[in-house]
């Protein structure tokens, strides 16, 4: 995995990583977030976009403001996708500025039919996290272009960690939300999780020419073909594990997950049971495993 330089991940504090982009850093460490959740703000010019105002925090939306220049304003707000530690401060910022809120959809647009037949019929657990009060002022397709006075990204709808997941490119920089991060793998918890989306949104990106990924959480990726191509020969890799630890026995995600997860805290493992779920619903769309009854968290899955 790609190195994590920190020394400037400090909650407040701006720091510029290109031109016209600087990023502000939410005060919302965790494990799952790792330093907190990365804020950019677009924009030398008068029009200033900020993508990801994060969670509600009233020390956060104070860093936003105070880091604008004379002269300038916050004229669009881009939202990646509605989990709370990206979104709900959207509207407080909106409510500050008068910028109009941009993203894919509301919290469950872009779910893919199968979790969306799971979440409503099964015990499927998760939900982690999501903004459901979330609603965007504007809907932004795949390939949408959204301009300021000095910048101009293209959204790309890239789901799998989250249904109305966004990337946005500005030339071949790409705002990567939590699709792609240098300090993690990205968390794939069903239903808002899919992993057959996820690896399809990678293979995309892979095929983009980009020079720097700017993700949701922790430092810059200034390798970003071997940052996907690391990701999904991981999520092979995983698959893989899966199997064999299905070939010694039948197991619920939980079980698999203590087989498959040697090397992590004790603490971690339920987080690691939601990415084994991931995939063995995506083994099971692929007949490669098989379960009785219906789909939960729960289940016992095992070869056919």
């Amino acid at each position: 995995m790609q190195a994590e330089a920190s020394d400037d991940l400090i909650p407040g504090r701006v720091v510029t990583l290109a031109p016209g982009v600087r990023r502000v850093l939410a005060p919302n460490p965790s494990p799952l977030t790792g330093p907190g959740t990365n804020s950019y703000l677009l924009g030398d010019g008068p029009d200033i976009a900020v993508i990801d105002p994060g969670p509600e925090d009233a020390r956060h939306l104070d860093a936003l403001l105070s880091a604008l220049g004379p002269g300038q304003r916050v004229s669009h707000i881009l939202v990646t996708h509605a989990h709370l530690d990206h979104s709900p401060l959207a509207r407080r910022l909106s409510a500050e500025t008068g910028a109009p809120v941009l993203a894919y959809g509301p919290a469950l647009a872009g779910r893919s039919e199968v979790m969306a037949r799971l979440a409503a019929a099964g015990d499927l657990g998760g939900g982690e996290g999501t903004d459901h009060a979330f609603l965007p002022d504007v809907a932004l397709e795949d390939g949408a272009r959204v301009a300021g006075s000095d910048w101009d990204v293209e959204a790309i709808w890239t789901p799998g960690h989250f249904g109305n997941h966004l990337c946005f490119a500005m030339g071949e920089l790409i705002f990567t939300g939590d699709l792609v991060m240098g300090w993690s793998s990205t968390l794939v918890s069903p239903p808002d999780g899919d992993l057959t989306d996820f690896m399809s949104s990678c293979r995309r990106l892979r095929h983009r020419p980009a020079r720097l990924f700017l993700p949701g959480h922790g430092a810059p990726v200034t390798a970003p073909q071997d940052r996907l191509d690391w990701l999904i020969g991981h999520r092979e890799m995983r698959e893989a594990q899966l199997l064999q630890a299905l070939a010694l026995g039948p197991g619920s995600a939980a079980d698999l997950a203590a087989r498959v997860y040697t090397d992590i805290s004790p603490a971690m493992l339920p987080a690691a049971a939601r990415n084994v779920l991931a995939h063995l619903i995506d083994l099971t769309r692929k007949s490669r495993v098989t379960h009785d009854g219906d789909l939960g968290a729960e289940t016992v899955f095992s070869l056919p």
